[in-house]
């Protein structure tokens, strides 16, 4: 067991994963008063839009708006699932991209038509052109834990698919319970095979938090010596390939459990739930995180 790191990135997803699939089209000026918002709290990774087709993904039209309008400030990361959409990415001047595929091959067909294999053969002469061009790349693993349609993963088989996007040298793995299934000791098992099997690869936990273990996941990682985590402000998301999957881990109630244990982030509660308060009157649903609702309780978080 690792000692529990002095510091932890929060890499936000919000504004890319969280509002992707949201009901309601979100205006782009909110979303860039969300984006900008969170930065002001100290956010320096994001995933801040995707490039996918409109026609699938409607709410992520406005992608090439976003990037023209953003303020540039640490590292923001664009979804390119394909050729076509990293083209597009470079043409917006995105310097960071994100790749995913399922460990599960089911998933992966609901998704995007293709086996896990095929996905991984497309993907790897994308990978090593943005390599050589001087990208940040960032894999997305998704059903790592479990998958909806087939249940478990074998262990092995989510370490085998890290290994190879590894042998490609991307420079991040985010490595995904997609559907909310893990419990803490599946995150530790999972967790410390990966650091001890990819010692020097930049390696990030994305839980959902569909039975309310998000949390118990994230001290599990950390204790398998993880310090990087995918987090959602106002715990937006979800994915429609995931039936029954809530949204990701929230933003500030994972920044307090990490208050709570003396470890640093460098991240504003309060700035973060005010970014908050900008997008949620454009939701579908209410936001019902536990740091959140304190905040419109009483209008600050000490």
């Amino acid at each position: 067991m690792f000692s529990l790191p002095n510091n932890v990135t929060l890499i936000e997803v919000g504004p890319r994963d969280g509002l992707q699939n949201e009901k309601n089209q979100i205006p782009t000026h909110i979303k860039l008063s969300f984006i900008r918002a969170l930065q002001l709290a100290g956010i320096e990774e994001m995933e801040v839009t995707s490039f996918v087709s409109p026609k699938w993904v409607p709410q992520m039209a406005d992608a090439a708006d976003i990037m023209q309008q953003i303020k540039n400030k640490g590292r923001q990361i664009v979804l390119t699932p394909n050729a076509k959409g990293i083209e597009k990415a470079k043409e917006a001047h995105a310097k960071s991209m994100a790749v995913f595929v399922g460990v599960s091959d089911t998933f992966n067909q609901k998704n995007i038509n293709r086996t896990t294999e095929e996905s991984v053969n497309s993907l790897r002469p994308l990978i090593l052109q943005l390599k050589q061009e001087g990208y940040f790349v960032r894999a997305c693993i998704s059903t790592a834990f479990h998958c909806p349609y087939e249940g478990s993963i074998e262990l092995e088989k989510t370490l085998d698919l890290c290994r190879q996007f590894s042998d490609m040298n991307v420079d991040e793995l985010s490595v995904a319970d997609t559907d909310g299934m893990a419990n803490p000791a599946m995150s530790y098992d999972l967790f410390l095979a990966l650091r001890e099997q990819f010692p020097k690869q930049l390696l990030t936990a994305h839980f959902h938090d569909t039975r309310k273990l998000g949390l118990t996941n994230i001290y599990a990682a950390l204790q398998a010596g993880v310090d990087r985590f995918d987090t959602s402000a106002g715990g937006l998301g979800g994915c429609p390939f995931a039936p029954g999957a809530t949204g990701n881990v929230a933003t500030e109630d994972v920044l307090y459990l990490l208050q709570s244990l003396n470890i640093e982030t460098g991240l504003n509660m309060n700035a973060i739930c005010q970014a908050v308060e900008i997008v949620e009157p454009y939701l579908s649903r209410p936001i019902e995180t536990a740091m959140y609702q304190q905040f419109k309780r009483e209008g600050h978080i000490c």
